[in-house]
């Protein structure tokens, strides 16, 4: 198969009136391959607070992806109830470490963060911002800050051309943090499909810290929140199934749902595997207004990893019905140099 370049493509997407992206984790991988990777986060995860199993189980099934234990953890967990005659403790052991593996997934993700938007240079920020500017809107699975940094690192003087909704609270003005209200995000084109770690959920309304309504870096906001047991809103739940039922039980994220649901033009996809625990997402490409997919493929797009990616998309593509058909266009994901290399 021969791939286009990334800039082939834009030129490609021209004729269409709006174009916008999906991230994955490769768009942070692009950027940090030591720190975000599943492996590393593995790696550098404590597990001393989860009953001695919990590490096992990564051990069993052969893997260092957290969602895809907490899922089996849970799946476990139903089925022994089932069949009964399971001792309480082993349920509730097994719940307790499919929850505290979410938790220690933030705090592993928030630990092994770059400290400050500092730690991103100057060529990098520069390189993201222009691959950005190739999109009305921008979409991402990811949970860390990557994205927002490069979207607000802009030169003295020009504002950020990106909205993610987020405005001055109308009950505290001074507060360190900023809200997000459904009549407020009109003119929102930045979307954290499954949360993000700069984001909480109160209860009563959707924060985001701030560095310049604090002047504290914003992941030492997030680990302080964490010491004091406040969690970020963060889909991690296994199946795809879960991570639909989180998402309409939020104002936030069911508007992303929402949003993304209805665009129409083209969708480049970016760093993403197309994977099952996205398939509420997925679904949505399938069944949705979209004209072209313009998906990026990285190494041999024979390997079995691309294989699966491309038959995920055959099978978006001719699932349409004949009067609104989707094109799948494949480019070459490391020509996209989004953070300059």
């Amino acid at each position: 198969m021969s791939l286009l370049t990334f800039q082939q493509a834009m030129t490609e997407a021209k004729r269409f009136n709006r174009c916008h992206a999906l991230l994955g984790n490769g768009f942070s991988i692009a950027c940090r391959p030591d720190i975000f990777l599943y492996g590393k986060l593995y790696e550098n995860a404590d597990f001393s607070k989860l009953s001695p199993t919990a590490k096992f189980a990564f051990e069993a099934l052969g893997t260092q992806d957290f969602e895809r234990v907490i899922k089996a953890l849970r799946d476990a967990k139903r089925i022994l109830e089932v069949y009964g005659g399971t001792p309480s403790n082993l349920i509730e052991t097994l719940q307790s470490d499919a929850d505290g593996l979410r938790e220690l997934l933030v705090q592993t993700i928030a630990s092994s963060h770059p400290a400050w938007p500092g730690e991103i240079t100057e060529e990098e920020y520069a390189a993201c911002r222009e691959f950005i500017a190739h999109f009305n809107t921008i979409y991402t699975f990811n949970y860390d800050l990557l994205l927002y940094w490069a979207q607000m690192h802009t030169p003295d003087g020009v504002a950020p051309s990106s909205d993610d909704g987020f405005r001055k609270s109308e009950d505290d003005y001074d507060a360190g943090y900023v809200v997000w209200e459904p009549s407020q995000s009109h003119e929102q084109n930045m979307y954290f499909l499954h949360g993000a770690l700069h984001v909480f959920d109160t209860g009563t309304e959707i924060q985001k810290y701030t560095w310049i309504n604090t002047g504290v870096r914003l992941i030492d906001q997030i680990r302080h929140a964490l010491s004091k047991d406040y969690y970020p809103l963060f889909v991690s739940e296994g199946t795809s199934a879960e991570k639909l039922e989180r998402i309409r039980h939020n104002d936030y994220l069911a508007k992303a749902y929402r949003s993304f649901s209805e665009i129409q033009g083209a969708l480049f996809i970016y760093g993403h595997s197309l994977a099952e625990n996205d398939e509420h997402y997925l679904k949505r490409i399938e069944r949705g207004k979209l004209s072209q997919l313009y998906i990026g493929l990285y190494g041999d797009p024979n390997s079995e990893a691309n294989k699966r990616i491309i038959s995920r998309a055959n099978q978006m593509s001719n699932s349409r019905r004949a009067k609104a058909p989707l094109g799948v266009t494949y480019f070459d994901a490391s020509t996209a140099k989004v953070w300059g290399k």
